[in-house]
C-alpha cells in the first residue's frame, strides 16, 4: 500500500497522508520506498570556525549539508529552493543520470542556474549504482559550504560483497576560509594571481585542534571494541588532495566512487576532491582515544593549506581524561604513500559485479591538461597576464545559455563541436616547457556517437610548472586502464594496460609529470562535462564537454526537459 501511495499525485492524497509519506521517504534508507523526496532550502547561516564567524551559504542551515539516502533503482526528487543572493545549481556527483542530463546540475552546461527566489526539482533515478557519492553546488565557489553525502544502499535483500559492518558512518573532508570564499576568487581573478589557500581543513565540518583557538571542538568517532565500522569517506574540499588515517588502525578499502573493489588493507588513504572511499575499520585496539587526521598531499612546489584536520576515535568505556594516541602525519609530498593506495585499487570483477572494460576503442583521444597565460590589462602585479588552465591548449569559455539546451533545441552560436582530439602541437609535455605560454579560448565540445567506445589519455604538462589534476567526468563511470610518469608512449604503454580488472571511477588523478588512460562506453545521450575538480583550475578554464548523440529508439534518446527547468 505504501509504494502505491507514494506513486499517487499530490492532489490525490489527503494532506496528512502526504506528510506521512514524505517523512517515511526521508528516513535514512531503512524503509522501503521507491521514491525519495527531499527539500533543499539554500539559506545563509552564520557559522563560527577558527574562533571567527561569517555568514555562509548552506542547505537547510547545515554545514556539511544533509545526507541524501536512497537505494539502487530508487527515484529521487529534490526540490531546491534558492533563498540567497547567488545563483545556485546542485550537481549529484557520480550519479549516472541515464537520459536525465537535465538533472545533472553544472550551471550553464546542463541547466541555467536557479535564480534567487526560484526553485527547481531535480528528478533522477539511480540505476545500477550503490555506494557513496556526494552532492555539491556547481556554480562559482559555493561548493565550499554547499555539499553533502549521497548514500546509495543496495536493493532490499542484496547483501554487500563483504561482511556487513556493525555501523556505517559518513566522514566528509573539506576546507575552510576565514574570508568570504567568493571574495577570495574574485580578488585573484582581478589581480591575475592564484587565490589564497584555505585556512584549515575540516572533518565533518570542524577542523579539530587548532593552535590559538582552544574552544574549537572536533568530530568524535565513537566505537565499541571488536566491532567493525564502514567509513564512507568523501573529499568535498575545493582545491586539495588529502591523506586520511587513524592512529594505530588499519583500514580495509572495499569501494571507491560507488563501485566495489577487491578489498585490501592499508593505513593511509589518498583522496582527491570529488572522490569517495568506503573503508572498513575494525576497532581492534586497546580502549582509549586515537587521533584521526586529514592532511594535504601536494608533490609540487605549490602553496597548500598545511593545517591538519583532526578528529578523535573514542572507544566506549574510555575515561574522559585519557591521553590521545597520535600518529605520524605523511609529508605533504609523500608521493610513494599516495601511489601505494592508488596502485592497490582493482575492480571487484565478480560474476555479480563484472568489470565491463571496452577491449577495443572507436575514439582514441589524447588530452593535454595544464596551465597557461592570457593577457589581462588589470593584472599589473603579473605584468599584464593572468594564469589560465586548458585542455589541448583550449581554455574553456563558459556560455550564457546552457549547452544541453542549445543542443536539444538546436540553438546556434552557443558552442562549436570542433574540440581537438589531440593537442595542436607536440612538445615535451613533462619536460622543458614551450616558449609560447598563451592558450586559445572557446566553447567547444567533442561529439561522440551513441554507444561508441572511447579512450582518453590525460597527459599532464609542465607549461607553468608541473601539477596534479583530479579529472571528473559527468554522466559516466570509466575504467582506469593505465597510468605512468613522463610522456605517454602509445607503442610501449598500451602493452601494460590492465583490461581485466582496472578500477572503475568517476574522478581520477592525473599524476604530476605523468599521464593516465581511461576508457568508457558513450551509452548516455546528452552533454557531459569533463573538468579538473580543483576549483581553481576549473575557474581558470580546465574543462570541456562531450556531446553524446541519441541512439536508436526512445530508450537511447535524451528525455525532454522538465517544465520547471530554470531559464537564463
Amino acid at each position: 500500500m505504501r509504494e502505491k501511495a507514494v506513486m499517487l499525485g499530490e492532489r490525490e492524497m489527503e494532506p496528512r497522508i502526504r506528510v506521512l509519506i514524505l517523512l517515511v521517504c526521508l528516513l535514512p534508507a531503512f524503509v522501503e520506498c521507491s521514491i525519495r523526496h527531499y527539500k533543499f532550502n539554500v539559506v545563509m547561516k552564520k557559522t563560527t570556525r577558527l574562533c571567527s564567524s561569517k555568514p555562509v551559504v548552506t542547505v537547510n542551515g547545515r554545514f556539511p549539508g544533509p545526507t541524501l539516502y536512497a537505494r539502487e533503482d530508487d527515484t529521487v526528487l529534490v526540490n531546491v529552493v534558492n533563498h540567497v543572493k547567488y545563483n545556485m545549481s546542485i550537481h549529484w556527483h557520480g550519479i549516472r543520470q541515464f537520459r536525465t542530463g537535465w538533472a545533472d546540475g553544472p550551471a550553464y552546461i546542463t541547466q541555467c542556474p536557479i535564480q534567487p527566489g526560484q526553485n527547481f526539482v531535480y528528478n533522477f533515478t539511480i540505476s545500477g549504482q550503490r555506494g557513496t557519492l556526494l552532492w555539491h553546488a556547481h556554480i562559482l565557489w559555493l561548493r565550499a559550504t554547499v555539499h553533502g553525502a549521497i548514500v546509495i544502499l543496495p536493493k532490499l535483500g542484496v547483501p554487500y560483497p563483504f561482511p556487513k559492518p556493525h555501523k556505517e558512518i559518513v566522514i566528509i573532508l573539506g576546507e575552510w576560509w576565514k574570508s568570504d570564499v567568493e571574495a577570495v576568487i574574485d580578488e585573484a581573478l582581478n589581480f591575475g594571481m592564484a587565490p589564497n589557500v584555505s585556512d584549515a581543513h575540516t572533518i565533518n565540518g570542524v577542523p579539530g585542534f587548532v593552535p590559538n583557538c582552544p574552544s574549537q571542538g572536533g568530530f568524535t568517532l565513537k566505537v565499541k571494541r571488536n566491532k567493525t565500522y564502514m567509513l564512507r569517506i568523501i573529499n568535498a574540499g575545493l582545491n586539495e588532495e588529502l591523506f586520511f588515517k587513524i592512529a594505530r588502525h588499519k583500514l580495509t578499502v572495499v569501494e571507491v566512487d560507488a563501485t566495489y573493489v577487491k578489498p585490501f588493507q592499508i593505513d593511509t588513504i589518498e583522496i582527491a576532491p570529488g572522490q569517495t572511499t568506503n573503508a572498513i575499520l575494525k576497532a581492534d585496539q586497546c580502549p582509549g582515544k586515537y587521533v584521526v587526521t586529514a592532511s594535504p598531499f601536494m608533490d609540487t612546489p605549490i602553496e597548500v593549506d598545511n593545517m591538519t584536520a583532526t578528529a578523535t576515535l573514542h572507544y566506549s568505556g574510555t575515561v574522559a581524561n585519557s591521553p590521545t594516541n597520535f600518529t605520524n602525519i605523511p609529508p605533504t609530498n609523500a608521493t610513494p604513500i599516495a601511489n601505494k593506495f592508488i596502485e592497490s585499487l582493482r575492480s571487484l570483477n565478480s560474476k555479480t559485479y563484472p568489470a565491463k572494460v571496452p577491449l577495443s576503442v572507436d575514439h582514441s583521444l589524447f588530452f593535454t591538461v595544464g596551465l597557461g597565460v592570457v593577457p589581462c590589462p588589470t593584472c599589473k602585479a603579473t605584468n599584464g597576464f593572468r594564469a589560465v588552465a586548458d585542455i589541448n591548449n583550449v581554455t574553456f569559455v563558459m556560455p550564457t545559455t546552457a549547452l544541453l539546451q542549445a543542443h536539444y533545441f538546436n540553438i546556434k552560436g552557443v558552442f562549436t563541436d570542433d574540440f581537438p582530439g589531440y593537442p595542436p602541437f607536440v612538445f615535451n609535455y613533462t619536460g622543458d616547457p614551450p616558449k609560447n605560454f598563451q592558450t586559445t579560448a572557446g566553447t567547444k565540445v567533442y561529439r561522440l556517437p551513441y554507444n561508441s567506445r572511447v579512450q582518453v589519455v590525460l597527459q599532464g604538462t609542465s607549461v607553468l610548472g608541473p601539477d596534479n589534476h583530479p579529472i571528473h567526468l559527468h554522466g559516466f563511470n570509466f575504467f582506469v586502464v593505465g597510468r605512468g610518469l613522463g610522456n605517454y608512449n602509445p607503442k610501449k604503454d598500451t602493452k601494460r594496460f590492465n583490461l581485466v580488472d582496472p578500477v572503475e571511477r568517476n574522478t581520477i588523478d592525473v599524476p604530476t609529470r605523468g599521464w593516465v588512460a581511461i576508457r568508457f562506453r558513450a551509452d548516455n545521450p546528452g552533454v557531459w562535462f569533463l573538468h579538473c575538480h580543483l576549483e581553481v583550475h576549473t575557474t581558470w578554464g580546465l574543462k570541456m564537454a562531450f556531446l553524446v548523440e541519441n541512439g536508436n529508439g526512445p530508450n537511447e534518446c535524451l528525455l525532454p526537459p522538465p517544465k520547471d527547468l530554470p531559464k537564463c
